[in-house]
């Protein structure tokens, strides 16, 4: 437990200093340690980890590049494997009942999820991407709620603490988050590391998290760790991966959902 705090922590961290430096640049180490109330020492603790998406350079907080991985653009994600995540989506919106509370996470597969949702089911949405309100935003039945902050354009998303702290205020039954990797031995991961308090806070509030991606995610890894996989009730795998591939996952409440013959 204490260490999952301890993890908790770091990535809320980096998420504020990596707010700040795109506001504002470079960021002097010792104004960082102010800011978020900390030592200098745990600053650069925290930007020496493997998945830190910042670097520490002449005293100041820098963005880095992280080898080995692709940063997230929402444009280039938009079309890749898109058959699988709307089938994937399809399935999970199958769980969805009416006057549901729900949090929807953000990127392009929460796009098919929002689409895929019953059009005059009354429900309650919380999410904190402008892709999925717009379309949340149509349905006549819903009442939406939109986490405001700073806006990242990579992946059409707000980030603030006031947002976090909504989201704890209003709490939901249920909650659909995306992954960009799915790993075993190392849980849920993404690109963006001001995702990370926003998910790990949808999924302390719900009564229920449900893990949506497509098959390309299984066994890969991103940046930014947000999740051990048994802390949802159910993953929805769209497409037909490997029978290899299918029995490492076996002992998940995990599903495959294969799109539909042509």
């Amino acid at each position: 437990m204490r260490k999952t705090a301890g993890a908790e922590a770091r990535a809320l961290r980096l998420a504020k200093m990596q707010e700040l430096v795109e506001a504002g640049g470079p960021l002097p180490i010792k104004q960082a340690a102010q800011r978020l109330d900390v030592t200098e020492m745990t600053i650069r603790r925290d930007l020496s980890a493997a998945v830190s998406p910042l670097t520490a350079l002449g005293g100041y907080v820098l963005a880095a590049a992280l080898p080995g991985s692709d940063r997230y653009s929402l444009d280039e994600a938009s079309d890749q494997h898109a058959a699988h995540k709307r089938v994937a989506c399809q399935r999970a919106a199958e769980w969805v009942q009416a006057h549901d509370s729900l949090f929807i996470d953000c990127g392009t597969t929460m796009v098919h999820f929002a689409e895929a949702l019953p059009p005059d089911m009354p429900l309650s949405v919380v999410c904190y991407s402008t892709n999925i309100a717009s379309i949340l935003s149509r349905r006549p039945n819903t009442q939406l709620m939109l986490m405001g902050g700073l806006y990242h354009a990579s992946s059409a998303t707000f980030f603030s603490d006031e947002g976090l702290q909504y989201l704890n205020r209003l709490g939901v039954n249920k909650a659909f988050i995306s992954a960009g990797g799915l790993d075993l031995e190392r849980g849920a991961s993404c690109s963006n590391f001001h995702e990370v308090p926003v998910k790990q806070a949808a999924i302390r509030s719900a009564s229920e998290s449900f893990l949506i991606v497509d098959e390309s995610k299984l066994n890969r890894l991103r940046p930014a760790f947000f999740s051990p996989l048994d802390a949802f009730a159910r993953i929805v795998v769209g497409g037909a991966p490997a029978p290899g591939l299918r029995k490492q996952f076996k002992d998940l409440p995990i599903e495959f959902a294969r799109p539909p013959a042509v």
